[in-house]
């Protein structure tokens, strides 16, 4: 397994995962529902900066490696996972919407895995959909997490919108890779 600092960053959004969880089982007396709000969006933004980092460093310092590139999609997808369940235990997502978000991701992780296996990989590469649906879930997670105004601004309400967004974004992006596979699962299905 290679170390660098892009792997690093990879591992402290793993390290990350818990302790966002964790800052909702802080003891009341310690922190008031603000601060806990507070300080797990502090923990995700820091998780998607990084997300972006590592992928950026990587590629600048030319230190990719095939160990990187499977640690990244599983990171982000476990910091998004935990995150959702965190909002649908705290009654801020409608646990349906964070059914089709991880189900999405599950389904076109094990598309991926099946088509990398029989030469294929390219056909469901990442695309400009998928790029889009993520950076809505980005945007989204962290003001739902968020929750309070600021000001005028309902952040609440923002973050529902934007995550509704994501999940017509992860049906649609995820129609988009089965159409992408399709020939190859047809192809597949007669050599059997």
């Amino acid at each position: 397994m290679p170390l660098n600092i892009p792997i690093l960053l990879t591992w402290l959004r793993i390290i990350l995962i818990p302790l966002l969880i964790a800052v909702y089982y802080v003891p009341d007396s310690w922190v008031n529902v603000v601060g806990r709000d507070l300080a797990a969006t502090v923990i995700f933004v820091v998780a998607a900066i990084t997300d972006w980092l590592d992928g950026y460093l990587a590629r600048r310092w030319q230190q990719t490696s095939a160990f990187g590139a499977f640690l990244d999609p599983v990171a982000d997808k476990l910091m998004v996972a935990a995150a959702l369940i965190v909002l649908v235990q705290l009654g801020r997502l409608d646990g349906i919407l964070a059914t089709i978000i991880i189900g999405r991701e599950i389904t076109i992780s094990a598309l991926r895995e099946w088509m990398a296996q029989i030469g294929a990989h390219r056909s469901v590469a990442v695309s400009m959909i998928g790029k889009i649906k993520t950076s809505a879930q980005m945007f989204a997670i962290p003001l739902l997490l968020y929750h309070a105004p600021l000001g005028t601004f309902d952040v609440f309400q923002a973050g529902i919108w934007l995550i509704y967004v994501a999940a017509v974004l992860t049906l649609w992006s995820m129609g988009y890779y089965m159409r992408m596979a399709w020939p190859h699962l047809i192809e597949e299905d007669h050599k059997s």
